[in-house]
């Protein structure tokens, strides 16, 4: 069987000075605790602390990277458990097999970094997937997940999370947070993250039942606004620092009350116009900065995402199967209106990320460049892979420096993933200050504190 070996010096420099410099920076960080302020593992995961029910459907069925690519290699979506909520072992094993025989497409991605280092540092796994080793590696994973130390709660102390931030719905009663903040014997921190994005679309279905979920006075604009605020206030009660935004773009123009009204309306009666209700999302995004300057929630901004891209998997199998696309994206002029009123607010922390690279060094940076309340979000979703993110590096550093950056962004779902990435992030802000040192643009110490930094940014930016 081909063996799955972990080199010490992954993703850290081939030049061997800087290689040297680098392990040093990697070694000051390597164990420092895991700040998570961007995720998608659910809060009841850690409530139930209930074991994994089998390898598939834990590594392999709601990991969106994993399951495109397969699908790109002619795999149906079917045969990867998607639909299927608890498949029996003989599924579950045919899952993994699978993706053991597809392995090979996955070489030179971050998705065979990122499962490899999950398969040998939690699991002990010493061979790589393969057809071949496919039930063998299944039964060492299926072996692992019946002991007590690999459950949810215990894999969260091991992975070293001192922060989790989770992803919710306005109407969110959020007790299983309140339920872990309130469980002694759990030491870790789960805080919920407002996600508006259903309720600031009134052109796609279901707004109107979204509205009147949250709502007592669902037919006015003022009282949707008005229920909107106090649904943040009841995040925060719970412990949540931000909001999170994702719409195709960044418009933000205000509407006077009388037009927001007009178009309230007409939305609820089901009379909106496609441009009426670009206009209202535009002016409702506004109205979340506003808040935002007054409750205190981080504002972070994932924009240019085509959703569901393939109507047909949509209908078959729902959302978040791998089929959203990138946009290209304009920042600029975008958040003008929000940045013109906004963006000298003391208590307005907006970060903004993008899976268009183009305007990292554009827009991005330099509106973090001026404006206080704006911050460079790391490299999200198709562009947290190891070069994607040493461009990220090139292109807004020398713009912004280290003060303006987010820190790392996990952005899972994949629960035993989470420790991967954020080690495949060290690894390479060492390689990046190590370079800065040898060519002599950094100081040594300079470089040690800089590190540290990066890693705890997180803490300062989202207000944990």
């Amino acid at each position: 069987m081909p063996a799955l070996q972990l080199h010490p010096d992954r993703l850290l420099p081939s030049d061997p000075a800087t290689r040297v410099i680098a392990r040093q920076l990697y070694d000051v960080v390597r164990q420092l605790p895991i700040l998570s302020p961007h995720g998608h593992v659910e809060a009841s995961l850690l409530l139930d602390d209930e074991a994994f029910r089998d390898p598939a459907s834990l590594l392999i069925t709601p990991d969106h990277y994993v399951k495109r690519l397969l699908h790109a290699n002619g795999v149906g979506l079917e045969r990867l458990g998607v639909g299927v909520a608890e498949p029996t072992e003989d599924e579950s094993r045919a899952i993994w097999r699978t993706l053991c025989a597809h392995w090979p497409v996955f070489r030179g991605t971050p998705v065979a970094y990122w499962f490899e280092s999950e398969l040998a540092e939690i699991f002990g796994v010493s061979e790589r997937p393969s057809e071949a080793s496919a039930d063998t590696l299944y039964d060492q994973v299926a072996a692992c997940l019946e002991q007590p130390e690999f459950r949810p709660r215990a894999l969260f102390d091991r992975f070293g999370i001192e922060v989790l931030a989770t992803t919710d719905d306005p109407a969110d009663d959020l007790a299983a947070h309140a339920s872990l903040a309130a469980d002694p014997t759990f030491h870790g921190r789960v805080l919920p993250t407002f996600r508006p994005d259903r309720y600031l679309e009134p052109g796609r279905p279901g707004w109107r039942a979204a509205v009147e979920s949250i709502a007592d006075e669902p037919t006015s604009c003022a009282g949707f606004i008005a229920a909107l605020a106090q649904r943040r206030a009841f995040f925060v009660d719970q412990g949540g620092t931000s909001a999170d935004h994702s719409h195709v773009d960044l418009g933000s123009e205000p509407l006077s009350d009388a037009e927001a009204e007009r178009i309230h309306r007409a939305a609820y009666d089901g009379r909106a116009t496609a441009d009426d209700a670009t206009a209202y999302r535009r002016h409702l995004l506004f109205e979340m900065a506003r808040m935002s300057t007054e409750d205190g929630l981080v504002m972070t901004l994932h924009p240019g995402i085509r959703r569901n891209h393939h109507r047909p998997t949509l209908e078959r199998f729902g959302p978040d199967q791998g089929h959203d696309l990138p946009l290209a994206m304009e920042y600029t002029d975008a958040l003008r209106p929000i940045l013109e009123r906004f963006g000298l607010h003391p208590d307005l922390h907006l970060v903004l990320f993008t899976v268009d690279e183009t305007v990292f060094s554009r827009e991005i940076a330099p509106l973090a460049g001026f404006y206080p309340s704006v911050y460079v979000g790391a490299p999200w979703w198709f562009l947290d892979a190891p070069d994607a993110i040493r461009r990220w590096r090139s292109a807004v550093t020398e713009t912004v420096g280290f003060s303006k950056l987010s820190g790392f962004v996990d952005d899972t779902r994949a629960f035993c993933s989470i420790p991967a990435r954020h080690d495949m992030a060290r690894r390479l802000d060492a390689g990046y200050l190590a370079q800065l040192v040898v060519e002599h643009r950094l100081a040594e110490d300079e470089a040690h504190e800089a590190i540290r930094d990066l890693v705890d940014s997180p803490r300062r930016v989202f207000k944990l």
